[in-house]
């Protein structure tokens, strides 16, 4: 997997983090700053934590698994972008009822929006991949998408969330794709 492709795969994680600060954005007038960055912290450790946690818990069983790991990627690169496009055709309007950004909210939103990124990095394990490197892109990436997201809410109002998550959902499929057709072409 190339640095192109894991930061794509960078990108597609960071999509629920970028909608949920994009909420925060517009409903937080005050102490944005502050409020942007401890959601751009929350979202961006929690996407770096979780694929290491993922890598981790692969390690420990991967020597059963090794003849079945492009499978194993793909089905859950193919699951995660099924997922997220189901969630977005399926999901009610977006209505954050907390306008307050306490600890506890921002652990939740750092663990909710990086489950993802914790089975992403069983795949990382399968395709050798540097997780500290991996992760570093993701959770870099999800820091700055989030940071973004929270202040261009006001121009972005316009593109539907449901779209941005299917477009997500899709490019984590064509991931998985990609991966079991490496594979195959190699045998």
């Amino acid at each position: 997997m190339s640095v192109l492709d894991i930061f794509i795969l960078a990108l597609a994680l960071a999509v629920d983090a970028g909608i949920v600060s994009f909420s925060y954005g517009l409903i937080i007038k005050k102490q944005r700053l502050k409020n942007s960055m401890q959601l751009a912290f929350a979202t961006g450790f929690g996407q770096f934590i979780m694929p290491v946690l993922g890598w981790l818990g692969t390690k420990s069983v991967s020597a059963y698994l090794a003849h079945f790991d492009h499978w194993i990627s793909f089905l859950v690169f193919l699951l995660l972008g099924l997922n997220i496009i189901n969630e977005a055709l399926h999901e009610k309007d977006d209505e954050i009822k907390d306008k307050h950004l306490s600890f506890t909210a921002l652990f939740v939103i750092g663990v909710a929006t990086s489950i993802d990124a914790c089975a992403a990095g069983v795949t990382l394990f399968f395709i050798n991949v540097s997780i500290v490197w991996a992760s570093t892109i993701i959770g870099l990436t999800t820091f700055i998408v989030s940071c973004l997201s929270f202040y261009l809410c006001r121009s972005l109002q316009k593109i539907s969330t449901q779209k941005i998550e299917i477009f997500a959902g899709l490019i984590l499929i064509f991931l998985g794709f990609k991966i079991l057709f490496e594979h195959l072409t190699v045998l």
